[in-house]
């Protein structure tokens, strides 16, 4: 994994997407710039969760976008995804490492200093710091890190960052400033009228400077 391509990370959140095809919100995205998915379900059958990802497997290879799986490895290994992200409470990173083998990508979520530190001793490729902000999407999470916490999260992190929670157009261009690798969006782009615009918008924030 390039740490650029955690710049515009998509998290997918079918809530959050006004009854729109989750496939479509993804092609919209990246259309506009998304540089990542990842695909998060947490209320639909393995079927559907299958099919899906084999949507966004067949939409994002041949664009050279990785496809992350939210959590379920037996979703990332049967469509064959680029990766998975696993947080706190989910499979222990040894054993998703164990069983994706080397080469696939494997975020892990972050939610304060220790948990960074601990990081620190794994192999994983990036880590999602989460909440900065206090968001609607994720009501279970703990104290947000806000700006400050978040510089020194990325100071203290020796792998790449991307940032979570309350990522939009008005907090990205001082999010990134912090020297965070990217930001990840759930509501900015899935509740957007036109994903493709919001990316693009996003993207021209982020990019900024």
């Amino acid at each position: 994994m390039k740490p650029e391509q955690l710049k515009l990370y998509l998290v997918t959140d079918r809530p959050l997407s006004l009854g729109r095809d989750i496939a479509w919100i993804v092609e919209e995205a990246v259309k506009g710039g998304v540089t990542m998915v990842q695909l998060r379900e947490k209320d639909c059958d393995t079927r559907e969760f299958l099919e899906v990802a084999q949507k966004l497997k067949s939409l994002l290879k041949p664009l050279g976008i990785p496809l992350l799986i939210n959590d379920r490895i037996d979703i990332a290994l049967a469509v064959d995804a680029d990766g998975v992200h696993i947080g706190q409470s989910d499979m222990p990173y040894e054993i998703a490492r164990k069983l994706l083998g080397p080469d696939k990508i494997i975020g892990l979520s972050v939610e304060n200093m220790h948990d960074i530190e601990e990081a620190n001793k794994l192999d994983v490729d990036y880590v999602g710091v989460s909440p900065i902000y206090s968001t609607a999407t994720k009501t279970d999470t703990a104290q947000p890190f806000g700006l400050e916490g978040l510089r020194k999260a990325v100071a203290l992190s020796v792998h790449p960052t991307v940032a979570i929670g309350g990522m939009n157009t008005k907090t990205a261009y001082d999010v990134i400033k912090t020297g965070t690798n990217g930001i990840a969006v759930v509501s900015g782009i899935c509740s957007a009228d036109s994903p493709c615009e919001a990316s693009k918008e996003l993207l021209e924030i982020i990019n900024k400077d």
